[in-house]
């Protein structure tokens, strides 16, 4: 059964058909959504539940249009499945909890087998997810060309539960960047529904957004690059630097579609330079972040670390332009 399609959502350039799971009526549409850091308690290194519910709600209130777990900033990599799973439900009680249970909740799903995707997939769904996040597998490389590349996303989305995305990051995947070719290919596909592009390359982003089967959603893949997506009708960003400044990013988004582009093209600058801190420090930037100007973050899993006192002092401070502006809106 193929997700329904429903009408625009409006007459905004960038409108998209919604997209709805199999197993639900939560809807998938154009906005910002913020792929969520892992909290940890300090001693023994556990999933820190509270704090991934607060941290939930308050992007949830900040107008963001869904969450992702385990994205690269969720340190997926550093989490057993048991533990994917309790985040999941955690976020999804949280954005329950507040009513929002019209808030999608995408999961990061990317295994570097076919078969453990699938697993993860299925796992998502049974823990509160109604999309899946799927990178492609890179660690053997060398061994996969681009046939086997595309039946793997065809295989996980003929087996996944909920509908899936896309998820082009070469400098998480051995510099394994998949063409627009290739994704628009696997945009025919029912059960894939859109795709997050953090290899920054907008053209590409452009010729997707233009000639993807519908209905389909392309995404950029950083804040850096918000109003560069919408102008060449990309639908949103899933970007981590809205973990620190949700209501910025998505300020950025109104504006443009308001008309109002002088003022989206301030904003998005410094946007820009505040998300530039968070891509050399990585989500350990975004921990430091969220730590210093909304009191809590803690620290990332071993053997990642801190910086040293130093570099973690600049870096706060390399936050401070954002944070005002977040604090003024």
């Amino acid at each position: 059964m193929a997700p329904s399609i429903i009408e625009p959502l409006n007459d905004h350039p960038n409108a998209s058909p919604e997209v709805f799971p199999r197993n639900g009526h939560v809807k998938l549409t154009p906005g910002f959504y913020v792929p969520t850091v892992a909290f940890f308690s300090p001693e023994a290194e556990e999933v820190d539940v509270t704090t991934t519910k607060k941290h939930a709600i308050r992007l949830a209130e900040a107008g963001v249009a869904g969450l992702v777990t385990h994205g690269s900033n969720g340190e997926a990599v550093h989490l057993s499945h048991d533990e994917r799973i309790l985040i999941n439900k955690t976020t999804r009680e949280a954005l329950d909890s507040i009513n929002r249970q019209d808030m999608p909740l995408i999961v990061g799903c990317g295994a570097q087998s076919t078969r453990e995707t699938i697993l993860l997939c299925k796992e998502a769904a049974a823990s509160g997810g109604q999309f899946a996040l799927v990178l492609p597998p890179s660690y053997y490389g060398g061994l996969l060309n681009d046939e086997l590349i595309l039946r793997h996303f065809q295989d996980v989305a003929n087996a996944s539960p909920i509908p899936i995305m896309i998820y082009n990051y070469p400098g998480a995947c051995s510099q394994l960047d998949l063409s627009s070719e290739a994704i628009l290919v696997l945009s025919q596909h029912e059960n894939i529904v859109g795709v997050k592009l953090t290899c920054g390359n907008t053209g590409k982003l452009a010729r997707v957004a233009a000639e993807a089967s519908t209905p389909f959603l392309t995404m950029g893949g950083s804040a850096d690059f918000i109003l560069q997506t919408l102008v060449v009708g990309g639908h949103g960003i899933i970007g981590g630097l809205a973990n620190v400044a949700p209501k910025a990013c998505v300020k950025v988004m109104k504006l443009y579609e308001a008309g109002k582009v002088v003022e989206a093209r301030k904003l998005q600058q410094t946007v820009a330079r505040g998300d530039w801190v968070a891509i050399k420090g990585g989500f350990v930037a975004v921990k430091v972040a969220l730590q210093k100007y909304h009191g809590y973050g803690g620290l990332p899993r071993k053997p990642c670390a801190l910086p040293a006192k130093k570099d973690l002092e600049k870096m706060s401070l390399d936050f401070a332009e954002l944070m005002e502006l977040e604090k003024s809106l």
